[in-house]
């Protein structure tokens, strides 16, 4: 990527959460959680997880979620699916009962509202996710969905301006990309799946297009080509 984490001072903006590396489903789970977790001691207004294959137009987000109210009950996001998944939830005496919820996928990022939030923590707080997550033995995505919607009786608001590598970024029409709150890159039936931008940067030094895209919003980046 071409933005360091040095950048940051320690504790200002990394927290260091002691979860594993791995891409299992208790790292995913413990890191989730360690983000909720440092979002409810934060005090602020929105919790928003995004992906590290993201990336993020701060104003976009913003100008979104002005329309709405942090003290809502607020689930926003992009389904990764038509249609709400199915799971079997675990109950007491080894029982199950079958599920169906929307979820927002993590790949393309979502955002939840302080309110609602703090009505999840006794479900996603601490080692509380996991355990949760354990119950349909489904990815930290699905699992904020089914507190969400089977825990607490609330709905995902579905929006188009998230985006995640699960979707073909270059039908993304380029007047459109500056309105876009988050985008992404990767592979898409065996091809790379990146944001359609001719320039400044090539495509070998700019694979993701992510630094095209930035100077697109920010051309008076330092490190931004100035037009000729």
């Amino acid at each position: 990527g071409f933005l360091s984490l040095s950048l940051f001072p320690a504790g200002d903006h990394v927290v260091f959460t002691n979860c594993s590396a791995e891409h299992s489903h208790p790292a995913l789970s413990c890191k989730m959680a360690a983000e909720f977790d440092a979002f409810l001691a934060s005090g602020l207004s929105w919790f928003c997880h995004l992906d590290d294959d993201n990336y993020l137009n701060p104003q976009a987000l913003l100008k979104l979620l002005s329309s709405y109210s942090p003290a809502q009950d607020v689930y926003i996001g992009k389904p990764s699916l038509n249609r709400p998944i199915h799971a079997s939830e675990t109950m007491p005496n080894n029982q199950t009962r079958s599920v169906r919820f929307w979820f927002a996928t993590g790949g393309a990022g979502f955002c939840i509202s302080r309110r609602l939030a703090v009505k999840m923590a006794p479900w996603a707080s601490g080692s509380n996710f996991l355990s949760t997550s354990e119950l349909i033995r489904l990815p930290d995505d699905c699992t904020v969905g089914y507190i969400v919607e089977c825990k607490l009786g609330g709905r995902l608001l579905p929006n188009t301006l998230f985006h995640s590598h699960l979707e073909n970024l270059q039908l993304i029409p380029r007047p459109q990309l500056l309105q876009q709150v988050t985008l992404s890159y990767g592979v898409f039936e065996k091809k790379l799946n990146t944001v359609e931008l001719a320039g400044p940067f090539s495509q070998h030094d700019d694979p993701s297009r992510f630094q095209s895209l930035h100077c697109l919003l920010y051309p008076d980046t330092s490190w931004c080509p100035r037009p000729v």
